[in-house]
């Protein structure tokens, strides 16, 4: 006898699914739509000190009201165009206080152009100098936050003898630097929650991730797709696939976080997309059955691009190798976390025959769309 109360309908498991692909197109449409600042600091002598911030430039085209500029076009002299404006809003929300008393900040021209995760960035540098010399500086930032709660500001401060590194957010607005009281838990704090956020920003993890976790519910048999009938193996499956793939980044991230290796970024992030189109291909036309070796392999090439990330974030200079475990961390905790909300799901729809027969190749074939296009667009 069925009992309606506790049996999964096949539509509700359909639903199910649909929706955790939507969730996974919308990240891809908007993959690195985080938005983030980053400002570092040289703070050796306390008298004329350097600067520089760097800020997404759609953002500012929101803060200061300049319209859509086609940002994938986006040309230096564009930004510089809108210099006079940048700067002068720049000053109005980012100040430099030590004892009470104000600093001065005096940028010091042209804007420049970088980039992250495929995101235009405004580059502004500076001068700054304070009237008293203090251990403790305090940054004040509001900038951005009025248009975008969500949005944060990594600072790193370095001076002759060691390295700050903090975050402002909307509720704080300030951060103060204390040399005196480098925290270790503050950076292990820092790296571990920058680690679980790119984990989520970095949709082409994401998609390898998923796409090697399809089938991790399911057996070849006869050239068809079968549900599991051992629990233990699926659990077995899944963990042999993320720690495959822990290991393996783990290995590059901290190799090229360290420069014991120097990859090219543009191959890694191709290698990448490519990784994910042919994981996902391997579960529509099955060449390799066990995805532990494969998920190694192809972890290599992912551990180089979590290390580009960590790259931009910058490392404490006297906790480097603190600033790199903290981050693989994070990026572990982001994959568990998407590993218990995806699974169950799996073994849930692995029970159907509609999932088994036409589920795992219409995930992939999406999954093999979005990284063909990477693949063109990174080539």
């Amino acid at each position: 006898m069925k009992h309606p109360h506790t049996t999964l309908s096949v539509s509700a498991v359909f639903r199910y699914i649909i929706a955790t692909m939507w969730i996974l197109l919308a990240g891809y449409a908007n993959a690195h739509q985080t938005s983030t600042g980053y400002l570092n600091l040289d703070t050796k002598d306390m008298q004329i000190n350097k600067g520089q911030i760097q800020l997404r430039w759609s953002d500012l085209e929101t803060s200061l009201a300049l319209g859509d500029n086609t940002v994938k076009q986006l040309l230096l002299a564009e930004i510089q165009s809108q210099q006079t404006a940048v700067v002068s809003y720049l000053k109005k929300h980012m100040h430099f206080m030590v004892e009470q008393s104000p600093c001065i900040i005096t940028f010091t021209p042209p804007l420049q152009v970088s980039e992250h995760f495929d995101e235009h960035y405004m580059v502004a540098n500076f001068n700054w100098s304070c009237p008293i010399e203090s251990e403790q500086l305090t940054i004040n930032y509001s900038a951005i936050f009025q248009q975008d709660n969500a949005h944060s500001l990594l600072i790193y401060v370095e001076d002759n003898n060691s390295s700050v590194s903090g975050v402002i957010k909307k509720e704080d607005e300030s951060f103060v630097v204390d040399f005196t009281q480098a925290s270790q838990w503050e950076t292990f704090t820092l790296y571990v929650y920058q680690g679980v956020l790119h984990i989520f920003m970095g949709i082409d993890h994401i998609l390898f991730l998923i796409a090697l976790l399809l089938t991790c519910a399911l057996s070849r048999e006869e050239q068809h797709w079968k549900q599991a009938t051992n629990n233990k193996s699926v659990y077995k499956n899944a963990a042999w696939i993320v720690t495959a793939f822990t290991l393996a980044h783990s290995l590059t991230l901290t190799a090229t976080a360290m420069e014991l290796i120097v990859p090219n970024s543009r191959w890694v992030e191709l290698g990448i997309a490519i990784s994910v189109l042919l994981t996902a291909l391997n579960n529509i036309w099955p060449v390799i059955i066990r995805l532990g070796w494969i998920t190694f392999a192809f972890g290599l090439l992912h551990g180089m691009g979590f290390a580009g990330v960590l790259g931009e974030l910058g490392l404490a200079r006297d906790q480097k190798l603190l600033s790199i475990l903290s981050f693989n961390l994070g990026v572990e905790v982001g994959q568990l976390m998407i590993l218990i909300i995806v699974l169950p799901l799996l073994i849930l729809a692995s029970k159907r025959n509609w999932y088994q027969q036409y589920g795992v190749k219409i995930g992939s074939a999406m999954i093999a769309l979005i990284a063909l296009s990477w693949s063109v667009q990174r080539f």
